[in-house]
Order: C-alpha cells, then structure tokens, then sequence
C-alpha cells in the first residue's frame, strides 16, 4: 500500500484560502500579549495563519484582521517584518 502523507492545511484568516501550513506566515499573541511571528511553529499562544503574499499582508493591515483574530494590537514592525521575509 502507497501511503502519501498527509500536508496539513491552514487557512489564512486574510483570504479565507488554504494553504500548505509550511507556505504560511503564523503570527502569535503569546500568554504575555506579546504579539510575535513564529517561524518554527512552535510558539506558545493563540496563533492565526497568513499566506505568503503581498496581498494578504495589506488586506491584513488594512483591515486590521490579525488584530481582531489574536485580540491584540499588531503593530506596524509587525507587518513589515512579515514583508521584509517575503521578500527574502
């Protein structure tokens, strides 16, 4: 028997699509409030997923849907942060 493994999908709270979870961005409010992003997966907290794409990061700031999504504020290092990776 062939086996595929499974890849889990998350989808992101900008675009409502899913996605690979290994081609999203999660960003984290921590048990302190802190609002971080995780690049291993493994942060402890409340996390909501964003693609990897100019589009949803705008949408994101815009309308101040992380904000709503952690129950945080997200700032602005915040978002460019996630645009400075996206471009990398």
């Amino acid at each position: 028997m062939n086996k595929t493994k499974k890849v889990p999908l998350r989808k992101c709270v900008a675009t409502n699509a899913q996605f690979p979870k290994k081609e999203m961005f999660r960003i984290v409010r921590t048990p302190e409030g802190e609002v971080k992003i995780d690049l291993t997966g493994k942060l402890n907290g409340h996390g909501a997923y964003l693609s990897k794409s100019m589009e949803a990061i705008e949408l994101s700031r815009k309308k101040k849907i992380l904000d709503r999504y952690l129950e945080a504020e997200v700032k602005d290092e915040v978002y460019d942060e996630l645009i400075k990776l996206l471009e990398a």
